[in-house]
């Protein structure tokens, strides 16, 4: 282990943990107005009917498939009476698949964001950067998946990368697991780190809220400037306002 690896796998991953925080702090009390999708379902709904759900349904498999191979030790899975082999071909097969579903959204929704006028118009510099990380994450990931899985011999990255994932939240982190992964592994969480340091300066941020608000708002109120405003008696709660 040298220094270039304490950097790589010590000093990144708490940099980007740190501006990962920090910076959707700063977004929500200073970009409220700007924390959502921009969504740009009215200039066009064909492609985004086909690409976003696709893309939104993978990367939901994915993110689950990570949260299980990263955060749950394999020794609980094999308690559970789960074999390393059926564990296994469960993840290479739903993560592939979701990997590829994944890829043909992003793919669809970039294609439709740079052909279609008023959508390209709308898009900014950080969304293209989040575009672009974002493909790479992905496709760093299917690749490490396929090349170690499909084409190669097999790798059992839940007692490296796994180890090295959960000593970081531990503090107490241990470079040398992640030191030894193949490659194209460390490509990925390389570039997961990148995703995640850009992420609260991207509409990504709308991943982390949810319209709970909505459930106990208040009734929006309507004012008329009609005079006449029929002869009805209105409903409880929609009382006429000046």
């Amino acid at each position: 282990m040298n220094a270039l690896d304490v950097v790589l796998w010590v000093v990144a991953p708490y940099l980007a943990i740190t501006v990962f925080v920090l910076g959707h702090v700063w977004r929500y009390r200073y970009d409220k107005f700007g924390w959502t999708t921009r969504s740009s379902q009215m200039y066009e709904s064909r492609l985004l009917r086909i690409g976003s759900p696709l893309f939104h349904f993978g990367i939901l498999v994915v993110l689950l498939g990570h949260i299980g191979g990263l955060v749950i030790p394999k020794s609980w899975t094999e308690a559970a009476g789960v074999s390393e082999e059926a564990y296994h071909i469960t993840a290479v097969v739903l993560g592939t698949v979701a990997g590829v579903a994944t890829l043909g959204g992003l793919a669809i929704l970039i294609y439709r964001r740079r052909t279609v006028g008023p959508v390209f118009t709308a898009t900014t510099r950080n969304d293209k950067l989040m575009y672009a990380v974002l493909a790479l994450v992905i496709v760093l990931g299917l690749a490490a998946t396929i090349a170690a899985n499909v084409v190669g011999g097999g790798y059992d990255y839940r007692t490296t990368i796994s180890p090295w994932f959960r000593s970081i939240f531990y503090l107490q982190p241990d470079p040398a697991l992640m030191a030894g992964a193949p490659p194209l592994f460390q490509l990925h969480a390389l570039s997961a780190l990148l995703l995640f340091a850009i992420w609260p300066f991207t509409r990504l941020v709308h991943m982390l809220t949810a319209p709970v608000g909505y459930l106990t708002r208040p009734y929006v109120v309507y004012r008329s400037r009609d005079d006449q405003r029929g002869s009805r008696k209105p409903r409880r709660g929609w009382e006429p306002t000046r």
